[in-house]
């Protein structure tokens, strides 16, 4: 090798060695950081949140994510941590945050703070199995990119925001296990992108709002509430419905006359106040789920399909249902 190119050689590579490749270059904003911090210290410095050294880049810090183009946090994610406490109301000074999570935190406590409303980029707000307790706030309404709302098993108290449906990008709401009380917002039907809608585990009570059959769910689950009523307007040839979970309400309806969708894979109805004898279509559907007990269903069980793989629990009792699986009519 020529000994002239040698100098030439060695500074090209110093200078390669010297600096870090675009793949470790991310270094996180220091206001983020800054915020980080104080949310760490108002937790009790957690041991969780020990990768939060004030001496390393935050991004590369355990259960927060940093946009690569703007170097910001992105994403929180505290999930089955050992963590006592409030949501700091810190949460709020991340302006870039588009999924908030703290789930699977039982000794997490308190209210959602009103500091959320400034994540004005908010797309996943997840605050689940938690002791989260008080009333579900009016001011969730304010995020208006918010795609999905996870509020499950948690203590939350009081009557569902009717506001919430002026969130116009909203696909998914998880409400359930909860101590919600009152009734559906006849305001739901004003949902535009809404698909999946868990209310379960409850005391809500009342019927539930007609212009939710204008509405294209592929989940509802409303069961173990006090609802009631006519619900025959959610059901329909048409819809695109994949699983429905009525049970153990007062639903009273006349079944006979309903007609259900070909997507629909999963049915429970139980411990109702439903009449009528089971429609001939339910046999043309492809069920992973049926159960029909405890209301006041009579004559045979359509033949054929999968109605006969599911066992008598799944019609038993009722007034006077028959036919396979039960005992032949008379």
């Amino acid at each position: 090798m020529n000994s002239s190119f040698l100098p030439i050689l060695y500074l090209s590579l110093f200078l390669f060695l010297s600096f870090p490749s675009p793949s470790h270059s991310l270094k996180c904003n220091p206001n983020d950081k800054k915020v980080l911090l104080k949310i760490k210290n108002d937790l009790g410095n957690p041991y969780h949140l020990a990768s939060w050294d004030p001496n390393t880049d935050c991004c590369d810090w355990y259960v927060v994510e940093c946009d690569r183009k703007t170097n910001r946090i992105n994403a929180l994610t505290v999930f089955q941590a050992n963590i006592s406490g409030q949501i700091p109301a810190a949460v709020g000074d991340l302006p870039f945050l588009e999924t908030l999570q703290f789930h699977h935190i039982t000794n997490l406590t308190g209210t959602i703070p009103h500091t959320i409303t400034k994540l004005i980029n908010l797309k996943e707000l997840r605050l689940s199995f938690t002791n989260l307790s008080g009333p579900i706030p009016e001011f969730i309404s304010q995020l208006k990119n918010l795609t999905l709302l996870e509020l499950n098993y948690n203590q939350f108290t009081g009557t569902i925001p009717p506001s919430l449906s002026e969130l116009p990008n909203l696909s998914e709401i998880y409400l359930d296990r909860n101590k919600l009380t009152g009734q559906i917002p006849e305001s739901f039907g004003k949902f535009r992108q809404i698909q999946n809608l868990y209310l379960s585990h409850n005391s809500l009570t009342g019927p539930v709002p007609k212009s939710l059959g204008n509405l294209k769910f592929t989940t509802l689950d409303f069961s173990r509430n006090k609802l009631e009523g006519d619900i025959s307007f959610l059901f329909g040839k048409n819809k695109k419905i994949r699983l429905i979970d009525f049970s153990r309400n007062t639903f009273e309806f006349d079944i006979s006359k309903v007609e259900f969708p070909e997507s629909l894979t999963w049915l429970d109805l139980n411990h109702n106040r439903i009449f009528g004898s089971l429609p001939e279509g339910l046999k043309d559907l492809q069920l992973q789920n049926l159960n029909v007990s405890y209301n006041r269903l009579c004559g045979q069980i359509p033949q054929g399909g999968k109605l006969q793989s599911f066992d008598v629990y799944s019609y038993l009792p009722n007034k006077c249902l028959c036919g396979s699986p039960l005992p032949a009519c008379k």
